[in-house]
């Protein structure tokens, strides 16, 4: 496995300070390192040895406790020994599990039937975690605290609830915590590792040009037509391809351009205009 450095840190939280297209970057360094052919044709990445086998991740699957006032919890990486809350159906309680250091637990609820997409997107979320902030969460083992009282602002694990998972569309300006931007960098890392630019632009461009749109892109709101192409169409093009969510082949789509809408074309030639 290739190791994460970087050297643009956030001093306050070592959170690294790292770009969406350096993501892309990272990403298909690792694939080349892992698995080359992920690069050379569309295909779905089998998440669980990629995790386990080239991550070195610890993996499992667990019924994950979490407060009636929180939200659920899909994944969870531990980063050193550490204790984790689960409800036990067989038992009908609530125990405490002891994590490896390096373990990724998913839940449950991701792995039922129809929700695939969403277990390989969770699944490369938690490795994002783990390849790119052990410098974050990594803590002395005997400062072990999950779920307790401990005053620690940054405790060695994360928990990632339903929204951080597929997120990666958002804005930068959606993001003003440090948390906040580990769980975008987890969330576009997953997005880069299933869906590699290096396959995911040809293949776009290719169902584009298929279809006699040769702007390379669609404005979804232009009629009905743009809108199920968009949607559906196209969209459906890359969950076969990748074996992603609905969900996460679209917010791909529009984070490259590929699917726009009438006001952000205008926003961004207005752009020109001023120039």
């Amino acid at each position: 496995m290739i190791e994460f450095r970087w050297n643009k840190i956030d001093k306050k939280s070592n959170t690294p300070v790292i770009k969406d297209v350096e993501l892309d970057e990272l990403a298909e360094m690792l694939l080349k390192d892992y698995k080359s052919a992920l690069l050379r044709e569309p295909r779905k990445i089998k998440y669980e040895h990629f995790l386990e086998s080239y991550l070195g991740a610890n993996l499992e699957y667990q019924h994950i406790y979490y407060g009636e006032d929180e939200g659920q919890i899909f994944g969870v990486t531990a980063f050193n020994e550490e204790r984790l809350k689960i409800f036990d159906q067989e038992n009908l309680c609530t125990r405490h599990l002891t994590l490896e250091k390096n373990s990724v637990v998913l839940d449950h609820y991701v792995t039922e039937e129809g929700r695939e997409g969403l277990e390989l997107f969770t699944g490369l979320h938690e490795g994002g975690h783990l390849w790119l902030h052990p410098m974050v969460y990594s803590e002395p083992v005997e400062q072990l605290s999950l779920f307790s009282s401990d005053t620690e602002p940054i405790k060695p694990v994360t928990c990632c609830r339903r929204s951080d998972i597929e997120s990666f569309g958002r804005t930068w300006k959606g993001y003003r915590t440090p948390e906040e931007w580990r769980e975008h960098q987890a969330d576009y890392f997953a997005s880069a590792i299933a869906m590699p630019k290096a396959t995911f632009v040809p293949l776009v461009l290719e169902t584009l040009k298929a279809n006699g749109i040769t702007e390379g892109y669609v404005i979804e709101d232009a009629g009905l037509k743009e809108r199920f192409f968009a949607k559906e169409k196209l969209t459906k093009v890359i969950v076969d391809a990748y074996g992603v969510s609905k969900s996460a082949a679209y917010v791909k789509l529009r984070k490259f351009g590929f699917i726009r809408d009438t006001k952000s074309l205008e926003e961004e030639n207005s752009q020109f205009r001023l120039f």
